[in-house]
């Protein structure tokens, strides 16, 4: 990689973003080791992001974690919807490609929360609009990021079965949902890159989805299109295209690359 421009801007940056991913505080030595940067450097930049309120020192603990300027920064990001400014064409394109509708959803606890949909002309309406949550499980969006979980992070969000919601305006699915069943269908997930669900929503209709990850590898969101069920493949694998296309570009975009 080329050198920075500005390296103390790039090294500070880099001990947010360590910290970020930590599940707490950390000692300055683990910072500075793990980044490759000399403690006394390690040190200095701690005590300008202490005082800038980006980092908070636990003196008790000899640790430095994240402070509140850090958590406003991330109160302004959802203030100001990237994910949907940013995902919003992407999706429209996904639309205009294929001719069916299409949807931008994040997920929230065991549910999922749609928050682009755009619907091809003479497309029937979907359950999916602005702001209907569904849950994650069912529905291909949702898979596409728990498939993207770590298996503590998911086994914490379906400790048993009562934590399978059913839709009980969709369709009968006679097969129960456990803990079990998810992880087979999420390791099919896996090995496809894709996620699919065929008339669990709404009978008569499928979905492929795709998961948008952040810099750590983290489902931010998935994009994810709606067609007939029994729709031809060559169809399908123009939707798995697409989406999985758009899901990559809106992952590049929400890290700030190109």
């Amino acid at each position: 990689m080329a050198e920075p421009k500005a390296p103390a801007a790039d090294q500070a940056l880099a001990i947010l973003t360590h910290l970020a991913a930590q599940r707490g505080p950390a000692p300055a030595a683990s910072i500075a080791g793990a980044l490759g940067l000399p403690r006394s450097t390690t040190y200095q930049l701690l005590a300008v992001l202490q005082e800038r309120g980006f980092v908070v020192h636990l003196p008790e603990e000899r640790r430095y974690g994240l402070g509140v300027a850090a958590f406003e920064l991330s109160s302004g990001f959802s203030r100001q919807q990237p994910l949907t400014r940013l995902g919003r064409p992407l999706v429209a394109g996904v639309v205009d490609r294929l001719g069916e509708s299409g949807h931008l959803a994040v997920l929230h606890g065991r549910d999922v929360l749609y928050l682009v949909e755009e619907r091809a002309p003479r497309r029937p309406s979907l359950v999916s609009d602005v702001g209907v949550r569904l849950p994650a499980h069912l529905t291909a969006s949702g898979r596409a990021m728990l498939a993207a979980l770590p298996p503590a992070q998911l086994r914490a969000l379906y400790p048993d079965r009562a934590a399978f919601a059913e839709r009980q305006s969709g369709p009968a699915d006679a097969t129960p949902w456990t803990y079990s069943r998810l992880k087979s269908v999420l390791a099919e997930v896996r090995v496809a890159g894709v996620a699919g669900e065929h008339g669990e929503v709404t009978g008569g209709l499928a979905s492929v989805g795709a998961a948008v990850l952040d810099h750590l590898g983290w489902p931010a969101a998935a994009i994810a299109v709606t067609f007939a069920e029994g729709s031809a493949d060559e169809l399908v694998g123009a939707a798995t295209d697409a989406v999985t296309e758009a899901a990559t570009t809106l992952s590049r975009r929400i890290r700030g690359a190109r």
